[in-house]
């Protein structure tokens, strides 16, 4: 019978919604000692950066990670013998033969952890799209009201001083209070910074409380995993094009400053 393989594939960013998967079924042997053609192998292509969980038990089975990569998640059955494989000199019709064995079933998790070296991060509508448009060839979706980002966007930018200079910029769907908890888009998407190198805290100035919304934007993320919190950021005011948030900045960019214990 046919296995089923998970390969990673770098032109994608998102899972398929599909649930079931199945290979076909190796045919019987025929007369005249012909072998019966075997099942076809069935391959689903999944993004960088995708996670294989046992569904019972949440244990790790594996991940894909470099384009490429493939993962035999279900094993295909091994086919049975003939009668032609019994043959002897004595016995040249045996009649005896081989069951062959079922194939592997299982019940999986895919998870998608995007694979970025900067995670733009804050509450929705802080401009994190417009940053990633601006910055790099990628065309995100900008509207002006909440959560029009609700799938992750990658865009890469390069340095026009260093060709060979470059960043991979994830843009993750705005953090609410209680995402930790699943409110918003939550764990859905808090899963994707864990793999960034660095983030980037875009405030959104406009705000009635723009060190509020950082605060409780990295609460959720200390409250999912401690490891978040511990990861280096910097911090971008947005929308300084409004004259009252320019008016307000330096103050605000020193209060921001007092609360992250940094000045990045």
């Amino acid at each position: 019978g046919g296995s089923i393989h998970l390969v990673c594939d770098e032109g994608l960013n998102m899972l398929k919604q599909e649930v079931h998967f199945r290979a076909t079924g190796g045919q019987n042997g025929m007369g005249k000692a012909r072998h019966g053609e075997s099942g076809g192998d069935v391959t689903v292509r999944v993004p960088p950066g995708t996670v294989v969980r046992q569904d019972e038990d949440d244990a790790l089975v594996g991940e894909v990670l470099r384009h490429g990569d493939s993962m035999r998640v279900a094993r295909g059955g091994r086919g049975g013998r003939g009668n032609a494989a019994f043959k002897t000199a004595r016995d040249t019709t045996p009649r005896l033969a081989e069951q062959g064995e079922p194939g592997g079933q299982r019940w999986l998790k895919l998870e998608l952890k995007l694979l970025a070296d900067v995670g733009l991060v804050g509450v929705p509508n802080a401009g994190k799209s417009s940053l990633l448009a601006a910055a790099t060839n990628a065309k995100p979706k900008i509207a002006p009201y909440a959560f029009t980002t609700v799938t992750p966007n990658l865009g890469v930018w390069r340095s026009a001083a260093d060709t060979e200079a470059s960043l991979v910029l994830a843009d993750i769907p705005g953090l609410l209070e209680g995402a930790h908890e699943g409110k918003g888009l939550g764990r859905a998407f808090l899963r994707h910074i864990e793999r960034c190198r660095l983030l980037l805290h875009v405030v959104d100035g406009t705000r009635p409380d723009p060190l509020g919304d950082f605060e409780a934007v990295n609460t959720e993320l200390r409250l999912f995993s401690p490891r978040l919190a511990n990861k280096p950021q910097v911090i971008v005011l947005n929308k300084l094009d409004v004259p009252a948030v320019a008016e307000a900045a330096p103050q605000l960019l020193e209060r921001l400053a007092a609360a992250a214990g940094h000045k990045r």
